[in-house]
């Protein structure tokens, strides 16, 4: 997930007035003790980096004091204390981050190393992490992703084989509304205008109120990748990578500045036009979608465009609902074009780096840590918690959601009468390294993909319809993309103010507050572009990706 812009006036204040908060009493403290080791790290909710299970273990194993600098899984206030704690020279032994939160990106592992602040991890994971070198030689793609340009690997990534999160850009449909109106899922873009105008027309839900919403969305997954696709290539998701750049026989492009994106952009314009699009869609967070989901009268929504369809509703409930909501595969624009939006779930840049504040040894215990956690052992009982409680081994019958791998573990749901004995027993989504598909895929899941315990295999089966529709030739693999430390800083302004300037243009012209269909206007926000510097955005887009 890109970074939030940084407020840097507000950081220099900061900087003289805000002490980190610390699991532990004296973050500097035991450095003379080769056997106490901070780490910066997000402390999700519920759990505490002192007391937790996990902790206890890996302190045992390693007879290593751990102390821990935490801040919130909020990406701002996330971002803002780990820039405080570098300006301030008061950081960590190691950092210990997540990708969607606030790691580090490519640009700042160069600029860190180069300070010195950052040490390389080559020689330590060459002498001390076999499961590391093992995790690298059997997806080189991930060594490939954590080595810089100078061949030094500073940080290590998570790699993260999430099918589903590879194709983010999905759009559920009530089937239980079609059922009743007769009709099919929709194939191209116009038998989605007649769909939607059903819904919104024929009184779906039954109760006699022109209440039905025919299409929702939320800002995190924007909506315009989906039926973008039905007129061009569009990688983006929504807040996870907004960019829409694509490969044009080698030269990097920017599709929003394309013919065909204005073609799109008319088309999904005429929808909201007609009030077929939830006002909703270009506003709100996941929690306002799933309240219209959840909507505690009737069922209000007919469709609506996010990657799990966890987010358009809560899964489970008593009037089965939630199961009522199926994929819609990627949908055919006019000339025929049906593409499919596809980004590496994995997020270059970096969670795990060791600073110089860490001396010999706790350098040595800290990639032995990591080590750890690229084992099935350590990966199970660092995410899950504990055997027993958390997890369980397969028993006979069990199917992992690979049906062709032998099933490895099973969650085990917590009561919800008593969920205390569950809770603060892992790290969670710090220890998501090694999330491969052999890992990934020997989860075990029911085989009934409504049964809510088996959401895994459902969005598993949704993403099939999607898979192998990416327009393979014109992707562009930002994530072993390195922009030089030296153009660093150019490139992160052109790209924040070009990424919000398509976004907020977008919003624009599909609400009518920009008539996309005058040209004078189309004319102007390619003009704006130019002015924004497209031109060397592309240039030093171009020649990273051509190293």
């Amino acid at each position: 997930m890109l970074c939030p812009p940084r407020r840097v006036a507000m950081l220099a204040v900061l900087m003289t007035m805000l002490p980190l908060a610390a699991c532990s009493s004296g973050a500097n403290a035991g450095k003379s003790d080769p056997g106490t080791l901070t780490i910066f790290a997000p402390q999700d909710a519920g759990v505490d980096c002192k007391t937790n299970a996990f902790t206890k273990l890996v302190s045992e194993k390693f007879k290593v004091n751990l102390q821990f600098q935490t801040t919130t899984y909020d990406a701002g206030p996330a971002s803002e204390k780990r820039q405080i704690s570098l300006a301030s020279g008061d950081y960590p032994d190691v950092y210990l981050l997540v990708s969607w939160v606030d790691q580090f990106s490519q640009a700042e592992l160069l600029k860190f190393a180069k300070q010195g602040i950052i040490v390389p991890l080559n020689d330590l994971i060459a002498k001390y992490a076999p499961n590391i070198q093992k995790a690298f030689n059997d997806t080189p793609a991930f060594k490939t992703m954590a080595t810089a340009p100078d061949g030094k690997i500073y940080g290590l990534p998570q790699w993260n084989d999430c099918f589903h999160c590879s194709y983010s850009a999905k759009l559920w449909m009530n089937s239980a509304w079609l059922k009743k109106l007769g009709l099919k899922q929709p194939a191209t873009t116009e038998d989605l205008r007649a769909v939607l105008t059903a819904f919104k027309t024929k009184d779906p839900n039954g109760n006699g109120k022109a209440d039905e919403i025919p299409l929702s969305g939320d800002t995190a997954e924007t909506l315009l990748s989906y039926f973008m696709n039905a007129f061009l290539y569009d990688p983006q998701t929504g807040e996870a990578y907004p960019s829409t750049l694509a490969l044009n026989n080698g030269q990097v492009q920017l599709q929003a500045s394309q013919d065909k994106w204005r073609a799109g952009l008319k088309y999904i314009a005429s929808l909201y036009a007609d009030g077929l699009i939830d006002e909703g869609s270009f506003t709100q967070n996941y929690d306002a979608l799933k309240a219209k989901g959840d909507h505690a009268d009737a069922v209000i929504v007919g469709a609506a465009t996010t990657q799990n369809v966890g987010n358009l509703l809560t899964l489970g409930q008593k009037d089965g609902r939630d199961k009522n909501y199926d994929a819609v595969p990627p949908l055919k624009g006019p000339d025929g074009t049906g593409y499919a939006a596809y980004n590496l779930p994995s997020m270059p840049g970096a969670s795990f780096v060791i600073t110089n504040k860490a001396s010999e040894q706790e350098q040595i215990t800290a990639i032995k840590m990591m080590d750890y956690l690229f084992t099935d052992e350590g990966h199970v009982l660092g995410e899950f918690g504990t055997q027993g409680v958390n997890w369980d081994k397969p028993a006979s019958g069990d199917v992992a959601l690979d049906k062709d791998l032998t099933p490895l573990f099973k969650t085990l749901p917590a009561d919800p009468d008593n969920p205390a004995p569950t809770r603060n027993k892992s790290w969670g989504a710090l220890t998501q390294y090694n999330s491969n598909k052999a890992f990934r895929g020997a989860q075990v899941q029911p085989t009934d993909i409504y049964d809510t315990r088996g959401v895994e295999r459902r969005l598993f089966q949704a993403t099939e319809l999607y898979a192998g529709k990416e327009a393979k030739d014109q992707i562009y693999p930002y994530w072993n993309v390195w922009i030089g430390a030296d153009v660093a800083a150019e490139h992160a302004t052109l790209r924040t103010n070009i990424e919000n300037y398509v976004a907020q243009s977008g919003l624009e012209f599909v609400t009518g507050r920009k008539n996309v269909n005058d040209d004078a206007a189309w004319a102007a926000y390619l003009k704006g572009l130019d002015d924004l510097g497209l031109k060397r955005y592309l240039e030093i887009e171009q020649k990273a990706y051509q190293k």
